[in-house]
Formats: C-alpha cells, structure tokens, sequence
C-alpha cells in the first residue's frame, strides 16, 4: 500500500455502520434522560442552555442550577476526551476510539441499574459525559462530516441535498442525502425503541445503547488487533 493510499484509507471506526449503530445509541440517550432521568437532553445542550436561561431569568436559581450541572458535565465530557484521546496512543493495545465505546458499554450497564430513588443527576451527569465524548471523538463517517448524538446538521444537509439533487441531479448529493436520512431515522429509531421500552422495562430501558456499543466494541477491537494494527498511530479523518 502506497502512502497515499494509506492516508485515505477509512478506518474501521469512520466506516459508515459504526456511524449508524453509534446515533442509534445516541437517540437512546435522549429518549432515556428525558422519560426516565428527570426531563434532561443529554445529547447536545441548546435546550437545556435555553432552560438556564429562562430560570435565570425569572430568578429561579436552584432552577438554573439544574439545568447548569449537564452543561458542565458535557463540556467536561469533550475536554476529557481531548486529553484521554493523546494518553492512549502511546499504549498500542487499541484506538481511543474504541476503548471510548468499551466504556460506554460498562457504563450503560451501570446506569440500568441506578434505582429510581437515586437523584436523576446521576445518570444525568453520566450519560452527558459519553454524549459528549462521542460526539467530539466520532466527527466523519468515510470523509463526511457526521454527529452521531443530535441530528440538527443532519436535518440541515439532508434539506440542501435534497434541494440539489433535485436541481442538478448529482449521484453525489443523492449518496449524501441518503446517508443524512439515514442518520435522521436511526436517532428516531433509537428514541423510540429507548421509549417503548421504558415502558416494559423501567430503567433497564438503557441496555438497547449497550447491546450496540457491545457489537461496536468488538468490531473496532477486532480491526485494532488484526488488520489495522499498523494504523493505531493514524488519527480518523476530521480531527
């Protein structure tokens, strides 16, 4: 393999599926903090900045507070992993990318089974934290900018592919007007599931993202220690 083809290589965990299965999780996450942990959107922070404010503004301050403690915890989510991401190249056992996802599966588990009587802050601030480091870890799917936690982009460019293809034609806005969509549907998907389910299952509802995160562990672990042991020092695309 010429370095060239070496530098545009997709690895395994900017491969399309990954992509998919992570903003599954992703809408599990919403739809888990916000029917079963206390009203809060862990997956991007808009909402629950614009709720501080109002608090703020009607001088409820335990109000702002709140709503305060998953904005912290999801910036302290993506600075953690800035830092997580340098430590663990020098260690060549596995990419950060998919000690991240082993994580969240430990996590997930964890999560299931926080009682109901336990302060929501805790799965709150927990599931904030991975939000926010897959978010900033996971940025492009075979060289397309991708969130695999919100979908307010994906709502966007799926809109303008649509209006471009429509006016020219162009295989290439279709491919991305699909994949977009596709991304809009599995955060749906995962919402819903994540909601159907908390109504059989209580909190255990959080174990649909672990199930995904488990297959997505053991794919990118595969790829780490056979076929692209050579590549751990390579950084995916968008970083």
């Amino acid at each position: 393999m010429t370095k060239k083809d070496e530098d545009t290589k997709y690895l395994e965990c900017e491969k399309q599926y990954v992509f998919y299965s992570l903003i599954f999780a992703g809408g599990v996450f919403g739809g888990y903090t916000f029917v079963q942990r206390g009203g809060i959107f862990c997956n991007a922070q808009t909402a629950n900045l614009v709720m501080l404010a109002i608090h703020l503004g009607q001088g409820d301050w335990n109000g702002a507070l709140y709503y305060f403690i998953p904005f912290t915890a999801y910036l302290g989510g993506i600075m953690l992993s800035e830092l997580l991401a340098f430590s663990i190249k020098p260690l060549h056992l596995m990419r950060w990318d998919t000690l991240l996802i082993g994580i969240e599966a430990v996590v997930t588990i964890i999560v299931g089974f926080i009682p109901q009587s336990a302060p929501d802050q805790i799965s709150q601030v927990s599931l904030n934290f991975l939000a926010a480091m897959q978010f900033n870890t996971f940025r492009q799917a075979e060289g397309v900018g991708m969130a695999t936690t919100f979908v307010t982009n994906h709502v966007r460019q799926f809109g303008s592919h649509l209006v471009q293809f429509l006016h020219h034609h162009k295989d290439v806005n279709l491919n991305r007007l699909a994949r977009h969509g596709f991304m809009i549907l599995s955060f749906v998907a995962g919402a819903a599931v994540c909601s159907g389910l908390t109504l059989l299952i209580k909190d255990y509802a959080i174990w649909a993202a672990t199930a995904v995160e488990i297959f997505i562990f053991i794919r990118l672990l595969h790829a780490d220690r056979t076929y692209e042991k050579e590549l751990l020092y390579r950084k995916p695309h968008g970083h």
